[in-house]
C-alpha cells in the first residue's frame, strides 16, 4: 500500500499556494523548496501572533477576539501593529469564488473614495477648548438677571418652598423684628392680585423662629420677675451652638432697639450685653457682621443723648457707664477683627476724632470720643489725642460752662495720657517741673491740661510719655 502524503499545513489555507502567489505578484520566482520553508516560517509567526491575541482577549474576560488584541500582540513581539482597523468599524465580508480551483474565496470591501469630491468637501469645524467661567449666582440674596441665571417669569412659576418664600413655607407667618408684626397672608385685602415678597432670603425653622421670638420678649421685658430669664437668655446666646441662622436678625434686632429707645438706660445696657454674649460665643462666625455690629456701639459711644431729661435734683451721668461699655466692646472689636478689616481702626479713628474736634457737640460726646481713642491704644493716644489736644482744648474745652462736665472731661484726658508712661517710671512723685518743661508741655499740649498734669504726683513721667521719642 501506498502511504499517503503528510499535509504540509494544518490551517484552512495553503500557506505554501500563498506564497508563491505573493510572490509571482511581486515578480519574483522561487522554487518549491524556498517557498515551503518560507510558507512554514509564515504559519509559525502567525500561530504566535494569534496566541497571544487570545491571551489578551482571556485576560480580558472576552469571547470574541478583537482587532486590539491583535495590535497588542503585535506590539508584544516588537512588530510594527496595522493601521487603519479599529474596533468601531463595522467590516463588511464579500464572498468570491475563484473560477480556476473553485474554492471560495472571502475578502473586505473597502469604501471608494472619490479624491475630488473630498477635496472639494468644506473642513469640519475645530472643537472647542474646555473652558470655566463664573458668574453670580446671587449677590447678597439678590438674583441678577444675567442669561446664565433663570428668568424671573421662570422663578415665578416655582413653588413658594423652592424659590424661599417664608410665608408659605411657615403657615402663612413672616419673620420680622417682632412676633407682632407676623401677619397672615390672609389678613390682607385684595390679595388675590397682592404679590408677597419674603422678608428674608433663606427658610428658619419653626424652633428657630420660636427661640428668637422667647429671647427677643424677655430681653425687652421691664418686669422684675423675669430677670433670671433675661440672664438666661444671655448665657444661652454666649454660650450655645447652632446659632448662625439667628445672628444677623439679632443683629438687626439690637440696632432697631438701640435706635428707638435711647433713653431707656436699662434695656441700651441689655443690648450691649447681646452684642458682648454674641462676640464671647466661640461657634458664632461674626466676622462678616462687624460692619452691621459698628454703627450700634459707635451710637452708644457718641451719641449726644442717652438717657431721660436731667432733673434738677439727678445730674444725670448714669449714661457714661453706657458709654464706658461700648467703649470697651469697640476696643475688643478692633482688636479681634483688626486684622482681617485693614480700614476699621482708621475709619473708627477718624469718625471719633471728628467728634472730638466738633464744639457743637455735648459733653457725652465728647466723653465717649476721648473714651473710645484711648481704648484703641497708645499709638493713636499718641498721635490723634495728644497731637490735637491743644486745639481741642481751646475750641470745645473752654467753650463748657459746667465745671462738673470740664471736670469729667479732664479727668479722662489725663487717664489717657497716663496711657503713654513708660512701665519703669511708675507712679513716683517727683519735684516740680522745670518752667521750661512745663512750658513745652503747655505748647503741646494746651494750657488748661498743662495745668492739670502739673497738679498731678506722676506729672514727669507723663511728660516723658508725652514727649517720648523727641530730642
Amino acid at each position: 500500500m501506498t502511504s499517503a502524503k503528510l499535509p504540509t499545513s494544518h490551517t484552512l489555507w495553503s500557506p505554501y499556494d500563498t506564497v508563491k502567489d505573493a510572490a509571482e505578484s511581486l515578480g519574483i520566482t522561487l522554487n518549491d523548496e524556498v517557498a515551503k520553508n518560507l510558507a512554514m516560517d509564515v504559519e509559525y509567526r502567525i500561530h504566535e501572533i494569534l496566541e497571544n491575541a487570545t491571551k489578551f482577549m482571556r485576560h480580558s474576560k472576552r469571547k470574541l477576539l478583537m482587532t486590539s488584541d491583535i495590535e497588542k500582540s503585535l506590539k508584544l513581539l516588537n512588530v510594527e501593529p496595522l493601521y487603519g482597523y479599529d474596533n468601531s468599524q463595522q467590516l463588511n465580508f464579500k464572498e468570491a469564488i475563484v473560477s480556476e480551483t473553485g474554492q471560495t474565496l472571502y475578502y473586505v470591501d473597502d469604501q471608494e473614495v472619490d479624491f475630488e469630491k473630498l477635496i472639494n468637501q468644506p473642513l469640519p469645524k475645530v472643537p472647542r477648548a474646555s473652558t470655566f467661567t463664573a458668574h453670580w449666582l446671587a449677590i447678597e440674596g439678590v438674583q441678577p438677571t444675567i442669561p446664565q441665571n433663570p428668568l424671573l417669569a421662570e422663578i415665578k412659576a416655582l413653588p413658594p418652598v423652592s424659590r424661599g418664600a417664608m410665608a408659605n413655607s411657615l403657615g402663612g407667618i413672616a419673620l420680622s423684628g417682632s412676633s407682632s408684626s407676623a401677619v397672615p397672608d390672609t389678613a390682607k385685602p385684595n390679595n388675590k392680585e397682592l404679590e408677597v415678597k419674603p422678608l428674608v432670603k433663606h427658610v428658619l425653622s419653626k424652633e428657630s423662629q420660636l427661640y428668637f421670638d422667647k429671647v427677643a420678649e424677655t430681653l425687652v421685658s421691664a418686669d422684675p420677675a423675669k430677670d433670671h430669664l433675661r440672664g438666661a437668655a444671655l448665657n444661652s446666646l454666649r454660650s450655645d451652638p447652632g446659632l448662625h441662622q439667628l445672628v444677623p436678625y439679632f443683629i438687626q434686632y439690637v440696632a432697631e432697639q438701640i435706635t428707638n429707645n435711647l433713653a431707656n438706660i436699662e434695656l441700651l445696657s441689655t443690648m450691649l450685653e447681646v452684642i458682648y454674649s454674641l462676640l464671647s460665643n466661640p461657634t458664632i462666625f461674626l466676622e462678616p457682621y462687624v460692619h452691621a455690629l459698628m454703627p450700634c456701639i459707635l451710637t452708644l459711644l457718641l451719641a449726644k443723648r442717652i438717657g431721660p431729661q436731667k432733673s434738677a435734683v439727678d445730674t444725670g451721668d448714669e449714661h457714661f457707664a453706657i458709654r464706658d461699655f461700648a467703649a470697651s466692646l469697640l476696643q475688643h472689636i478692633c482688636n479681634q477683627y483688626g486684622d482681617s478689616y485693614s480700614t476699621l481702626k482708621p475709619r473708627v479713628t477718624r469718625t471719633l476724632l471728628r467728634a472730638f474736634l466738633d464744639p457743637t457737640k455735648p459733653v457725652g460726646t465728647h466723653y465717649g470720643s476721648i473714651l473710645g481713642l484711648t481704648n484703641l491704644g497708645e499709638e493713636v493716644v499718641r498721635l490723634i489725642l495728644v497731637g490735637n489736644l491743644k486745639i481741642w482744648s481751646t475750641s470745645v474745652l473752654e467753650q463748657i460752662e459746667d465745671a462738673h462736665d470740664r471736670d469729667i472731661l479732664l479727668e479722662k484726658v489725663l487717664e489717657a495720657l497716663r496711657i503713654l508712661k513708660h512701665k519703669a517710671d511708675g507712679d513716683m512723685e517727683v519735684d516740680d517741673l522745670s518752667a521750661a518743661e512745663a512750658a513745652k508741655l503747655s505748647a503741646r499740649i494746651g494750657t488748661t491740661v498743662a495745668l492739670l498734669v502739673l497738679e498731678a504726683p506722676d506729672k514727669k513721667a507723663i511728660l516723658d510719655g508725652v514727649f517720648f521719642g523727641e530730642q
